[in-house]
């Protein structure tokens, strides 16, 4: 351990929410878009039937929103933590992915599942618009 991180512990702290910023986003945005854009597609090429690939997507979907919904929250306050702003990218872009989370699954009793595809396609977009903004604790330059 170094001096400065053995010191204060501040150093080893900042490093903490770095990686739990990091790994959050790479967890949520990228369990959302390796299913919709490689595995659904996927099996969809290995000749698998429809009624079954609509299967596996009607149970992977709310799991994946569900973690989605969760690790947006948990970033949430860790930006709430920070007291960033309102006006501030990622916190409208996660603010939007709970909106989009928490309509995907009020909308899942209705007839038409376009509506839970759109809002799951609004949470992957949202997911790679804050994917390309700095973490929090990066300084803009």
């Amino acid at each position: 351990m170094t001096e400065p991180a053995a010191g204060s512990g501040l150093p080893a702290r900042r490093g903490a929410g770095r990686i739990a910023w990091q790994l959050l986003l790479t967890l949520w945005v990228g369990a959302v878009w390796s299913l919709h854009f490689i595995l659904l597609p996927g099996l969809q090429q290995m000749g698998l039937a429809p009624l079954l690939i609509d299967e596996a997507a009607s149970v992977l979907r709310p799991s994946v929103m569900l973690i989605t919904v969760a690790a947006a929250s948990v970033q949430l306050f860790q930006l709430a933590v920070r007291r960033v702003g309102w006006s501030d990218l990622r916190v409208q872009m996660l603010i939007l992915v709970l909106m989009a989370g928490g309509a995907f699954f009020a909308l899942r009793l209705q007839d038409n599942p376009l509506y839970g595809i759109f809002c799951y396609l609004v949470v992957a977009f949202a997911g790679l618009v804050l994917a390309v903004q700095p973490r929090p604790d990066e300084v803009r330059g």
